[in-house]
């Protein structure tokens, strides 16, 4: 029987898993495996959402004040920008535009699992770059560049691993890149990031011709649901990025929600000192279980990689977990990890109360 084939690239592509929010027994669960906002979403963004009219009619397809509300609070020419179906969108965009069969693009080990998807569905080679204590190694991202690279990706905060490049480390790396490979820094944790520490991404943006930084209003903004993303770079590589993507791609709840979650810079705060706080609370329980076969990779995003050596295996840990009404993420390549998405206060203590059972140590505060 003939039929249509997909082409062997394609076919290559092992498709995204989303974090479980469900038991084995189809209850619901705690959803700590996606990363979303504990807190919810702005009152603003849901006020704006509870008041969207004129459904027939199409979104505006330039998201022209959305871009202008992103450009006036980051200090970016609107024109400089380009909204997205989330960041997804946008990354997978810059591969398709720069990148295709007999291209090279790379990132490291352990990153965003977008990145060799998006990289396969246009017929390119994903290049996966040995990590260094779950952070990219900027040295050996380096030594991998051949004549073939078109693409590189960072993801700063890396997910899963929560690990941070620092400024230094970030213009390290685009300096040492040819001038003609796409530098695309994935920043969809980076309001989580004390400002103070921001990794120059932005300034890098401005100044060069190969610089690409996306960011989405998926995480601190808790607006998942609505899917949008915006990327900031060099005229030509907006224009690109126009030039493929979809005509009328965020719908017009999301572009309003996005310009009223802008517009409640208080919300995005507060989410910041919250996740921060616990966060830092659920580090140190897990650190206290080191004795005990726990280490915890520390993070600067909204989650937390904890690793299992000890008689209690991630597996089991995660099954735990599950039974008290929570899902966690368990990912394939990092066997011996839960990544646990920072809750509330109260939910952390429940599963480091839980962790610290299973261990048979203590780690009150």
């Amino acid at each position: 029987m003939s039929r249509p084939t997909m082409k062997p690239y394609v076919a290559a592509i092992h498709a995204y898993v989303p974090g479980k929010s469900a038991g084995a027994d189809g209850k619901p669960l705690v959803k700590l495996s996606a990363n979303e906002n504990p807190l919810g979403t702005s009152p603003a963004a849901l006020s704006a959402l509870a008041s969207i009219g004129k459904p027939a009619g199409y979104p505006d397809p330039d998201s022209k004040e959305l871009r202008a509300a992103i450009g006036e609070l980051h200090g970016i020419d609107p024109a400089r920008i380009v909204c997205g179906t989330g960041s997804d969108e946008l990354l997978n965009l810059a591969v398709q535009a720069f990148a295709g069969p007999g291209d090279e693009v790379l990132f490291s080990r352990n990153s965003f699992a977008v990145y060799p998807i998006a990289t396969r569905r246009c017929g390119a080679t994903p290049v996966e770059v040995d990590d260094r204590d779950f952070r990219a190694d900027v040295d050996a991202m380096l030594a991998a560049v051949t004549p073939n690279t078109r693409v590189v990706f960072v993801a700063n905060p890396n997910n899963p691993t929560g690990t941070y490049l620092p400024r230094e480390d970030v213009a390290k790396l685009h300096a040492g890149l040819p001038e003609d490979v796409l530098f695309v820094l994935d920043q969809a944790y980076a309001e989580y990031v004390a400002p103070e520490d921001e990794d120059g991404g932005f300034a890098l943006a401005a100044a060069h011709e190969n610089v690409l930084v996306t960011r989405t209003f998926s995480k601190i903004y808790g607006l998942a649901a609505e899917r949008v993303g915006w990327a900031t770079g060099a005229p030509h590589l907006i224009d690109a990025l126009n030039r493929i993507r979809g005509p009328f791609n965020v719908t017009a709840s999301a572009q309003r929600a996005a310009v009223a979650a802008l517009g409640d810079q208080d919300f995005v705060e507060a989410s910041r000192v919250h996740n921060a706080e616990v966060r830092e609370r659920f580090t140190r329980r897990m650190q206290m279980l080191g004795n005990r076969g726990v280490a915890v990779v520390p993070s600067e995003a909204n989650f937390v990689l904890v690793q299992f050596g000890g008689e209690v295996t991630a597996k089991a840990a995660q099954d735990a977990i599950a039974g008290a009404g929570y899902a966690v993420r368990h990912l394939p390549e990092l066997d011996s990890c839960l990544r646990i998405t920072v809750g509330t206060r109260a939910q952390m203590d429940e599963i480091a109360d839980l962790l610290a059972g299973l261990a048979g140590g203590s780690n009150e505060l």
